[in-house]
């Protein structure tokens, strides 16, 4: 539990600049990507944002840390003078939200699925992190929402209980161009949040749903990683129930935790790939997929106890009938 928690806290909070950095270690300036006129991919440390640029202004996707928002404004700016109109936050975390202040004080309008607020306003009332006000998002939603920007139609929707309780995914309908948010790590095994309402199976059902709303020609910009393809997205799906089919079967053969993560066989095709390179590696994700099936097969035989018990009552209750009827 403890080293959930700090791993999730140095995901969340950790003081990074506005560079990215390579395989040695060196620093490089951000990358703006064309996906698919007009919208860009900016890369940087932190999540990947997404931009909408075109006669309306800016549809912007969540804005990194704070250490680097003014780079990030100054790159925008080389791409368009228009003003950044609307700034969704595809979850709380940091390394999505932290430039939000600094939007808010240009006129951006921040909006968010409405778990998103009350996780930001958690952390500011708890003083887990030094938070501005102006951080939070001024429009929130609980399900879907429309924009008609750009000469497009932007539609927005919430994933449950995911990366956290609070995933929004937007799909640019028009550019055929789908923005994750950390539902898709590219090519790496992903961070679920499990101690803030994220979990497996339902990040499987929202890769699922994207999948079902997206078609074989869609762009994806994905949380982390490089822009990805229909077939990348459909590949994180089907690594990620590779895995928990096999922890499961272990499980159920009584396999220990730290068994199961010794076990190089279960993700061994996806860590030739570089799967376990990234932010999340192997024995972290395998700890994190067990605790997921743990819970699961728990709920399912405190189920069995009960049923066990109702049968017991029913059986008992039918056995007192036919005594009565005898009687």
């Amino acid at each position: 539990m403890i080293s959930k928690i700090l791993l999730s806290a140095a995901f969340l909070f950790s003081a990074l600049t506005a560079f990215s950095q390579n395989d040695n270690g060196e620093k490089m300036p951000n990358k703006m990507i064309k996906v698919n006129n007009p919208i860009y991919m900016l890369q940087g440390k932190g999540g990947n944002i997404g931009l909408s640029i075109g006669y309306d202004g800016i549809f912007m996707i969540d804005d990194q840390y704070s250490e680097g928002i003014k780079q990030i404004q100054e790159d925008i700016k080389k791409k368009s003078d228009k003003p950044v109109r609307f700034l969704l936050n595809t979850h709380f975390h940091g390394d999505h939200t932290g430039g939000n202040a600094a939007m808010a004080e240009t006129g951006t309008v921040i909006f968010s699925q409405e778990n998103v607020r009350d996780r930001l306003q958690k952390i500011m009332q708890n003083e887990e992190k030094k938070i501005p006000m102006e951080s939070l998002p001024v429009v929130t939603f609980s399900e879907d929402l429309t924009f008609h920007f750009n000469n497009e139609k932007i539609y927005i929707f919430h994933l449950h209980n995911a990366h956290t309780d609070g995933d929004a995914m937007v799909y640019f309908t028009g550019s055929n161009v789908l923005h994750t948010g950390d539902i898709f790590f590219n090519g790496k095994y992903p961070y679920i949040d499990t101690e803030n309402g994220g979990s497996l199976m339902g990040y499987i059902e929202a890769i699922e749903k994207a999948l079902h709303i997206i078609n074989e020609d869609t762009k994806i910009i994905p949380g982390h990683g490089n822009v990805g393809s229909y077939q990348d997205l459909q590949s994180a799906l089907d690594m990620l129930y590779t895995v928990y089919k096999k922890v499961t079967a272990n499980y159920i053969n009584k396999k220990t935790e730290e068994e199961i993560v010794k076990m190089t066989d279960i993700t061994k095709q996806y860590d030739y790939l570089g799967y376990g390179t990234g932010f999340i590696k192997t024995e972290d994700f395998l700890k994190m997929v067990y605790g997921e099936v743990a819970k699961e097969r728990s709920y399912i035989k405190d189920n069995e106890a009960v049923n066990k018990k109702a049968r017991e009552k029913v059986e008992q209750m039918m056995k007192e009938q036919e005594k009565k009827k005898k009687g």
